[in-house]
């Protein structure tokens, strides 16, 4: 087979640092656009990104010239520049330094669309922190508790 060919569909989820709820309801629809602009430059085909006031969840394909890392430092360098600059009540804003990734096959595609759609009514009865922990649990990922917060 002479061409080079994937499909390779991520849920990536990382928070604000320390979780401060700075994502502005009001500035939200913006910053998930400004993100999908960065996953689209980066060759990446964005699906669904929402989230709360202190983190977001982006069903995004994983374009195969791209690491996750690499990937994930544009998307987070790039809207934390931008969305500073929005707002003089944000301009302390950072992500946390690390990230989560899961791949999703295509059969449960529609199932975490729907599930980013929610995420105001699905955390109004699951914090971020259980949230991540059953994701983690869910996909078998190791962790050390003491460095998953920042």
């Amino acid at each position: 087979m002479p061409q080079s060919l994937s499909k390779v569909i991520l849920h990536i989820v990382f928070s604000t640092q320390n979780r401060n709820p700075l994502i502005l309801k009001e500035l939200q629809d913006e910053m998930y656009s400004y993100i999908a602009t960065i996953c689209k430059t980066n060759k990446s085909h964005p699906i669904k990104i929402g989230g709360t006031s202190d983190h977001i969840h982006i069903a995004a394909t994983l374009p195969r010239t791209v690491t996750i890392s690499k990937l994930l430092e544009e998307i987070k360098k790039g809207s934390s520049k931008w969305f500073k600059e929005k707002d003089e009540r944000i301009r302390g804003f950072a992500w946390q330094c690390g990230y989560a990734a899961f791949s999703v096959s295509q059969s449960q595609l529609e199932q975490l669309v729907r599930y980013i759609e929610q995420q105001e009514l699905h955390h109004r009865k699951k914090s971020f922190q259980e949230e991540l922990r059953e994701f983690l649990n869910n996909y078998g990922v190791e962790y050390d508790e003491r460095y998953i917060w920042d």
